[in-house]
């Protein structure tokens, strides 16, 4: 049986959506747990100054504080309207490592061939959560797709701290977890010419963080950052974290998203982590990636 389950069934239960209806967006749940497929958006056109395009906004953000994650396709745009998208939603942040597209460092290079020795977020992860205020949000448009593979699957870290114990919520609860850049970023964009920094940024933050608009609390710590528990020894540290990884991977909390030219992908970064599936060799999958500055957790 699984770890989820009781003879009651599920400890998280997700509930119905009850909200007011979208006015100027249509929202169709990838699964009832997390992920939505937007429609009725142009965000060429979306990022000019009208009120029809501030209600549009509001309602993406509303839809994203609802889904943890939203896609968009079709979407036919400029790098210039993707970093404006992007500005919609705060200031944009600048990664501390990856190569960026053309003259703005905010636009992230996002590529892939049968050259490549890797490829971004192949590990679930949190975007750049070593940083002392980690992005809000990133915003990924993929231009060139394989003929097949390349899915990017997304996990809702509500759910993962709602279905823990009562006995496992009340030890994190306090604690905090070093988030750590170094041995993830040095030497990693090496074949794309880019040199190594002096240092890599590295911050502690909560284990459960409160998410500033919602109020709910999600799980924070990820295999790709988080390093060691703060104040415990370290085989309690490593054990209690290796659960907490496995345990964040739960099928039931995912939802899976098949890319198609020109799609986009909007993910909250402290409710959510993602991973990139490399199932495409030796096929290109090429975009750009904006993303939008957060704060620091609590």
């Amino acid at each position: 049986m699984s770890s989820l389950a009781s003879k009651q069934g599920p400890r998280y239960r997700h509930t119905a959506d009850e909200s007011e209806p979208y006015e100027t967006i249509g929202v169709e749940k990838l699964t009832p747990v997390i992920g939505a497929e937007i429609s009725g958006v142009d965000i060429g056109k979306l990022v000019s100054e009208d009120a029809r395009s501030n209600r549009q906004i509001d309602e993406i953000h509303r839809a994203l504080a609802e889904n943890l994650v939203i896609f968009f396709r079709d979407q036919h745009i400029t790098p210039q309207q993707h970093l404006a998208f992007g500005r919609k939603f705060g200031e944009l942040h600048i990664h501390p490592a990856a190569p960026h597209e053309g003259d703005d460092p905010a636009l992230m290079k996002i590529y892939a061939d049968k050259d490549s020795p890797r490829v971004n977020g192949e590990g679930w992860h949190s975007d750049v959560s070593c940083d002392l205020e980690p992005p809000m949000g990133s915003i990924l448009h993929i231009k060139q797709c394989p003929p097949s593979g390349g899915d990017t699957l997304f996990a809702n870290m509500y759910a993962a701290y709602e279905s823990l114990s009562d006995r496992m919520k009340a030890y994190l609860d306090g604690l905090t977890a070093l988030h750590d850049g170094e041995p993830i970023y040095r030497g990693l964009y090496a074949n794309y010419g880019v040199a190594d920094r002096p240092s890599y940024p590295r911050a502690e933050h909560p284990v459960v963080r409160t998410h500033p608009v919602t109020g709910k609390k999600a799980l924070y710590v990820n295999s790709g950052f988080t390093r060691h528990i703060s104040g415990i020894p370290r085989d309690e540290s490593d054990a209690i974290l290796n659960y907490l990884y496995k345990h964040a991977e739960n099928p039931l909390f995912q939802c899976r998203f098949r890319w198609s030219e020109n799609a986009i992908a909007f993910w909250d970064n402290r409710c959510a982590q993602h991973r990139a599936l490399w199932d495409y060799w030796p096929h290109t999958r090429a975009g750009t990636r904006v993303t939008v500055k957060g704060e620091r957790p609590v």
